[in-house]
């Protein structure tokens, strides 16, 4: 019987990871260090909704709640990821702030969002850019770990590091990159 639960287990892990992979990116976590600097990038504050594309384990969704009075949303796709998440939204005490959504990160409405952050991939990005450009409010920030965006030209961030800040809603009359 320990044979099959383990069997069992470990097959939900495999499909677990190649369900996030195959839709977006692996769960790679944004570095601890650069959750403060991604939200202080995009200039975070109360007033702001903050969706974090393929949240992981809500490190992002938790600091913008706790340190900057935002209220959040996540979407994640990984079973184990989410259920992961609703435990440390619950444990950190930010479950009125904080809301995270089982879904997928290319059907998941964004209007409501003032500030979007993501660490994808360079394909997801290239494939996200279109539903940016025609959900998201003029004045809303994007900000991107490591990938940009193929049209929407970078208009801040830290090359060193790799962050990069966009405003979908003002690509013209813009320099392509920063960098």
């Amino acid at each position: 019987m320990a044979v099959y639960i383990l069997a069992i287990l470990i097959i939900v892990i495999v499909i677990s990871i190649f369900l996030a992979d195959f839709f977006g990116a692996p769960w790679v976590p944004t570095p601890r260090k650069l959750v403060p600097r991604m939200l202080t990038l995009a200039e975070v504050g109360p007033d702001d909704v903050v969706y974090d594309l393929g949240c992981g384990d809500g490190r992002i969704l938790i600091t913008a709640a706790r340190k900057y009075g935002a209220r959040a949303v996540g979407i994640e796709i990984d079973p184990l990821r989410y259920l992961w998440c609703q435990i440390m939204v619950t444990l950190f005490g930010v479950r009125d702030r904080v809301i995270v959504v089982y879904g997928n990160i290319f059907t998941e409405n964004y209007h409501p969002a003032t500030v979007v952050t993501c660490f994808l991939r360079q394909r997801t990005n290239n494939k996200l850019e279109k539903k940016l450009l025609a959900e998201l409010k003029p004045g809303t920030r994007v900000v991107s770990n490591t990938f940009i965006f193929p049209t929407i030209p970078a208009v801040g961030g830290d090359d060193t590091i790799r962050l990069y800040l966009f405003y979908p809603d003002k690509t013209e009359g813009l320099k392509k990159s920063l960098f």
